[in-house]
């Protein structure tokens, strides 16, 4: 068969599959290209030793910091990209994050859209991903046509009771956006069975709203959409004009290479990987790196502040599904605080395996097991701000090296401070008054799971490397549609933001290519088929 194709889709993820659903009706011959396999189906999949502790699904790879230290990132290489292992919270951006905002450490820019140019594909993605919640709640949530698809995810028992101890401090909890296949009025027909492998697991029973499942299972059905896994891309080659992408090559296990060519090429890696793919396609006309005339590409790369923290409860915790709540009171700041401090939600529910994967070799597992057993499990992020110098880049050899340092610190820590200063007033030990904290880590610069901003979208070519449709300034058929788009990183979980933004590239291109009649019902799947 010709390697000719009308457009290349380079990774599956939130970016790539969406898009690579978006265009399938489209009739046009479309490549997807995955550097990984299908993540198999196994019982592994929900034993946090082998995830968490044994690292069985991530990618056996070394980057290195800006000190030159190495280090083994949380990245994982496969048909759904990070979709199969992130926690399926599925926020909008908050309407005042699309406008420049002023922080304690700086300031956070302008996007060239606004909320209104993304809030119709926001609604769509939002079906597309099976998203539970209830509108009205979220006292920072921004404008939407109508309810959420589907209900709320119900609060277990001891989640109920610390959202009615927040009610009663005076905060606005509500339950979280949930992308899962879920009927709580139907258990019998539920492919989501609320365990507690949500966050940071494969699905084994694809009952979370992943890329793969909701995305490239149904675009394949399509006979001129083709998928070809282990399809590494190294490069990206032009035509003598250097306008033109010519040629996609691929690398496949034994050291084979491949060239494929499409009318329209699509670069959907992620935000480090996507970077990545650009600079080391650099060439006579393009130096620096394809796209990259602005110098930005790999720059201004944002992945959140993020803590997780583990409060104990003075009763046990036997919540499973406990990933149903969060808060965002302090989303814009406090009353000692005039500037944002960020975002509170629950994390996955902790065990002693999970908690052995972090803690120090002279815990006992015991310990351990009894921390697990009244964990009460919260994630909090700060907006982190575009810095140029926070960069992703090639190093010696073309090793992988990720240059960041943290800013707008100060507002995390108050809001640490602040959580930490209610845990009494939640039903948790009092006696742990100075320390309700069990454990307080700083994702560190492995956890790459809220990646974005390396191949910023603007109105002006020498400040961003995209335009507004999300194609290369620099050139006339190449697009990048993932996180790398992003201005800034506002203070929630970005995948709906990808999503909604590849059915909106989507539209873009369908009328590029004259088949603008591709929009597909969004009918929530039965149950998941293998």
């Amino acid at each position: 068969m010709s390697n000719d194709y009308d457009i290349i889709i380079i990774g599956t993820g939130g970016g790539g599959g969406t898009l690579a659903y978006r265009l399938a009706p489209s009739g046009k011959r479309i490549l997807v290209l995955e550097r990984g396999d299908y993540l198999r189906r196994e019982p592994d999949n929900w034993d946090s030793r082998a995830v968490f502790v044994r690292n069985k699904y991530k990618a056996h790879e070394t980057w290195y910091d800006k000190s030159g230290q190495p280090f083994h990132p949380g990245q994982g290489y496969y048909v759904g990209g990070q979709t199969k292992f992130y926690a399926a919270i599925l926020f909008r951006l908050r309407e005042r994050d699309f406008g420049e905002v002023r922080h304690h450490g700086g300031v956070s820019p302008a996007w060239p859209l606004c909320y209104e140019d993304f809030a119709p594909y926001y609604d769509e993605a939002e079906r597309l991903y099976l998203v539970h919640g209830e509108r009205g709640e979220d006292p920072t949530e921004p404008p939407a046509s109508g309810p959420y698809p589907y209900p709320a995810v119900s609060h277990e028992p001891r989640i109920q009771r610390l959202h009615d101890d927040l009610v009663r401090t005076g905060h606005a909890p509500f339950h979280l956006p949930v992308g899962v296949n879920l009927d709580e009025s139907n258990p019998e027909k539920s492919p989501c069975v609320r365990c507690p492998h949500l966050d940071g697991f494969p699905c084994l029973v694809d009952g979370k709203s992943d890329a793969h499942v909701l995305c490239i299972r149904p675009a394949l059905r399509y006979p001129n959409v083709t998928l070809e896994t282990n399809s590494n891309v190294v490069r990206l080659e032009t035509d003598a004009s250097g306008r033109t992408v010519t040629g996609v090559v691929v690398e496949r296990p034994g050291d084979r290479r491949e060239a494929y060519r499409g009318d329209i090429v699509v670069v959907s890696c992620g935000a480090i990987n996507s970077a990545l793919l650009l600079l080391r396609s650099a060439s006579d006309r393009h130096p620096k790196g394809l796209a990259n005339s602005s110098d930005v590409v790999g720059r201004h790369y944002m992945a959140h502040i993020n803590s997780a923290v583990i409060a104990l409860s003075k009763e046990p915790n036997k919540t499973r599904f406990q990933k149903t709540l969060g808060v965002n009171d302090y989303y814009w700041g406090s009353d000692d605080f005039d500037f944002p401090l960020g975002h509170i939600q629950m994390l996955g529910k902790t065990d002693g395996q999970m908690l052995k994967a972090g803690a120090p070799r002279f815990v006992p597992g015991f310990a351990l097991d009894y921390v697990a057993r009244h964990s009460v499990d919260f994630w909090l992020t700060t907006e982190d701000l575009p810095q140029p110098a926070n960069r992703v880049t090639l190093g010696r050899n073309g090793r992988i090296e990720v240059h960041y340092s943290n800013n707008n610190i100060e507002p995390h820590k108050r809001l640490l401070a602040t959580l930490k200063g209610l845990l009494t007033h939640l039903d948790m030990h009092p006696h742990l008054i100075s320390q309700q904290v069990i454990r307080d880590e700083r994702i560190p610069i492995a956890g790459v799971a809220h990646q974005c901003g390396t191949v910023r979208f603007g109105t002006d070519p020498a400040t961003s490397a995209l335009d507004v449709n999300c194609k290369a300034h620099d050139l006339d058929n190449l697009y990048v549609v993932d996180t790398s788009f992003f201005p800034s990183s506002g203070a929630v979980n970005p995948a709906l933001t990808a999503m909604a933004n590849a059915l909106r590239v989507g539209d873009h291109l369908g009328e590029r290519l004259g088949a603008s009649d591709i929009k597909q019902s969004l009918e929530k799947p039965e149950a998941a088929s293998a």
